[in-house]
C-alpha cells in the first residue's frame, strides 16, 4: 500500500508540474510574450512515465542491435559519444560474425532511478540510473536527450559506476533536479572546460583531477607502454564539445555537480626498422583500414562522468567508457 501511495503521489506531482508549466506559458502568451515550445518556460524535461518509456524503448532497440550485430536497429535511439562507440562495436561484431551475436544475452535494467531536471530551453535531458545484468556489479548511468518536442529521446552518455558512487542530487519540493549551466563559475572547473582540461591533464598531468584509475593510473599505464623495445606508442587527446557532445551537468546535494562530457583520443603504434606492430585483436582488425606494416593508429571516443566540486578542489572521476571507433594501418 505504501508503494502504491508513493506512485500515486509521483503521478500527481508530474501532472501538477506540467499543468503549472502550461498555465505559465498561457499567461506569458496572453501578456504578449510569445513562447515557442516552452523555450523560455522552466519545465521538467519529462514526466517520470515518459522517462520510463524512453528507457524501455532504448533497451529494446539495444538488445535487437546487439543480437543481430546491426547498428541500424538502435541508431535512432543513440547519439553523441554512445552512438560512435556503439556503432563501431556493432560493426566489428558484424564483420567477425555476419550471422549475428551467438553470445547475446539481453540487457535488463532493474532498480531504476530517474533524475529529471526542470529547465528552460533545449536540449531537454534526464538521467536514468539502474542496476544492469552485464558488465559486473555496476550501476548503468544513462543520459537521455532530445532537442525538440517532436524528437525521440536518445541516449547520449552511458557510464558504469560502482554501487554507492552515484551522488545524491539536489531536488525541489516536487522532486525535480537542477541542471547546471555549462559556463558556471561556481565549480572547480566549468563544465564547458572539462573536456579540454582532461585532455590537457592526460598530456601534462597536474592536480586538477583526483588520483584514480582513469586519471593518474591512466597516465602511468601510458608512460609504461610508451616505449618498448622495437615499438613506440604516441598518444594524442583532444576535447570534443560541439552539438551532441556538449557537457551536461546536474547539481548535487553538496552544491557541486555531476558532469558528463566527451573526449577524442588517438594512439599511434610505430614499429622500428626490422620490427613489426603486434597483430591487432580481431575486433580491432575488423575496423582497420589499410595494411598494418610499420604503424597502426587507433582512434577512439570516451565519455566521462565526474564529480566537479563547488568552489575548488580536485575533480573526481566516477565513470569512464572509451571505445575504439576506427583504425588506420600504414
Amino acid at each position: 500500500m505504501t508503494r502504491e501511495r508513493s506512485r500515486r503521489r509521483l503521478r500527481r506531482r508530474d501532472r501538477k508540474a506540467l499543468i503549472a508549466a502550461a498555465l505559465t506559458a498561457l499567461s506569458l502568451t496572453a501578456s504578449g510574450c510569445v513562447v515557442v515550445h516552452g523555450e523560455r518556460v522552466v519545465l521538467p524535461a519529462a514526466t517520470r512515465a515518459e522517462a520510463a518509456r524512453a528507457l524501455s524503448a532504448f533497451t529494446d532497440a539495444y538488445n535487437k542491435a546487439d543480437k543481430a550485430y546491426d547498428s541500424s536497429l538502435d541508431a535512432p535511439y543513440v547519439t553523441g559519444a554512445l552512438a560512435d562507440i556503439d556503432a563501431a562495436r556493432l560493426k566489428a561484431g558484424h564483420v567477425n560474425s555476419p550471422s549475428g551475436n551467438a553470445a547475446h544475452t539481453p540487457l535488463t535494467l532493474t532498480d531504476v532511478k530517474y533524475t529529471i531536471p526542470a529547465k528552460a530551453g533545449w536540449p531537454r535531458w534526464f538521467v536514468a540510473d539502474a542496476k544492469g545484468n552485464k558488465g559486473g556489479d555496476f550501476r548503468w548511468v544513462l543520459v537521455f536527450t532530445r532537442n525538440g518536442l517532436g524528437e525521440r529521446w536518445q541516449v547520449t552518455y552511458l557510464t558504469l559506476m560502482t554501487p554507492g558512487t552515484v551522488p545524491e542530487f539536489r531536488t525541489d519540493e516536487d522532486g525535480w533536479a537542477e541542471a547546471v549551466p555549462a559556463d558556471t563559475t561556481q565549480l572547480a572547473v566549468r563544465p564547458a572546460d572539462l573536456s579540454r582540461t582532461y585532455a590537457a591533464y592526460l598530456k601534462s598531468g597536474g592536480r586538477t583531477f583526483a588520483d584514480g584509475r582513469d586519471t593518474s593510473g591512466l597516465r602511468a599505464d601510458r608512460a609504461k607502454a610508451a616505449e618498448k623495445p622495437g615499438l613506440v606508442r604516441q598518444f594524442i587527446d583532444e576535447p570534443l564539445t560541439h552539438g551532441d557532445y556538449a557537457p551536461l551537468a546536474l547539481r548535487t546535494a553538496d552544491g557541486g555537480a555531476l558532469v558528463f562530457f566527451t573526449t577524442h583520443h588517438f594512439e599511434k603504434q610505430t614499429a622500428s626498422a626490422g620490427a613489426t606492430v603486434p597483430a591487432p585483436k580481431k575486433d580491432v582488425q575488423a575496423l582497420v583500414k589499410g595494411e598494418v606494416k610499420q604503424s597502426l593508429t587507433l582512434e577512439s571516443i570516451a565519455n566521462e562522468a565526474v564529480l566537479d566540486p563547488a568552489g575548488s578542489g580536485p575533480v573526481r572521476m566516477l565513470g569512464r567508457i572509451q571505445g575504439l571507433t576506427s583504425a588506420q594501418g600504414e
